[in-house]
């Protein structure tokens, strides 16, 4: 009997340590009622890593890292404007974007302004130079709706720093801020260099940071960025006396293409109905007396 008993005792404790077991790998693990033991429920101001509740060192993550974007699956096609840097030239791009956001016809669908779209280039500075050579033009036309856009975003984003005329004079380091005190001067845009700069040098900065800017990627999206990159080029127009909105670019051409100079595709001519059954009936008739003749 006692026997037994041991036995039984054994057998529990087993039991126990099986349904306690960690996972591993693509193993689940058991454990009887785990989401109570462990909740992965998002705790209130908690920015750094993660740690109530959890298993080990290998159960802890940042918070941060749970409301990234995520890359797409391996082999997988994003949905978005990924589709226009597969275009062979300025001209195909424009077009691949006007499809993409349903402006070209009445059948297409818009997509997503925040879809993804992949950047090749690193995060250092030989690719930040070789991303300031290739990346030249602005995939989108200057228009008047959307610099309206831009200016505001700019305002977030980059004015506080670089200042509402982009002289980087903004407010954190203005002398009408009386508590100004930044380490290093925001770049003006109106200097020569950032003038003839391609537009691949903002786009960069924006994508991964520059000096102590910190990245924009997770706050603007795709199309949004270069809106504030257009909008840059018009303050730099404006500071020359020249012109960059949807009728004209005098500042430089290649930087942007204003909407109204884009070749649009022509509406076919369409016949009325009743017109058209009238031409054809015409027809047969004198197709008809030709052949009595």
């Amino acid at each position: 009997m006692k026997s037994i008993k041991n036995l039984f005792v054994i057998f529990l404790v087993a039991v126990l340590f099986e349904a306690c077991s960690p996972p591993n790998k693509n193993f689940a693990g058991s454990e009887y009622m785990p989401d109570m033991g462990h909740s992965v429920a998002y705790e209130a101001n908690i920015y750094n890593y993660y740690y109530y509740n959890t298993w080990d060192s290998m159960s802890t993550f940042r918070l941060k890292e749970l409301s990234m974007v995520r890359t797409p699956v391996k082999g997988t096609v994003p949905r978005g404007y990924a589709g226009i840097y597969f275009a062979g030239d300025m001209a195909a791009q424009r077009e691949m974007a006007g499809v993409l956001r349903g402006e070209d016809a009445v059948n297409t669908i818009a997509v997503p302004v925040n879809g993804h779209v992949p950047y090749y280039y690193g995060n250092n500075e030989d690719e930040r130079v070789r991303a300031t050579a290739e990346i030249v033009g602005n995939p989108f036309p200057i228009s008047d709706a959307e610099m309206a856009e831009a200016k505001e975003l700019y305002n977030i984003f980059c004015g506080v720093c670089h200042g509402e005329k982009g002289d980087g004079n903004g407010y954190l380091v203005s002398e009408e801020n009386p508590n100004s005190k930044y380490p290093v001067v925001p770049a003006n845009f109106l200097t020569d260099e950032f003038v003839s700069a391609n537009n691949g040098r903002y786009y960069h900065a924006i994508m991964y940071g520059k000096n102590v800017m910190g990245a924009y990627a997770d706050k603007l999206s795709y199309e949004e960025r270069w809106q504030v990159i257009h909008y840059i080029r018009s303050l730099q127009a404006k500071d020359r006396s020249l012109t960059y909105n949807e009728t004209e670019n005098t500042l430089n051409p290649v930087f942007g293409t204003p909407k109204s100079q884009l070749i649009m595709p022509e509406e076919p001519v369409m016949e009325d109905h009743e017109e058209a059954m009238d031409a054809g009936e015409a027809a047969h008739d004198d197709a008809h007396h030709s052949g009595g003749h």
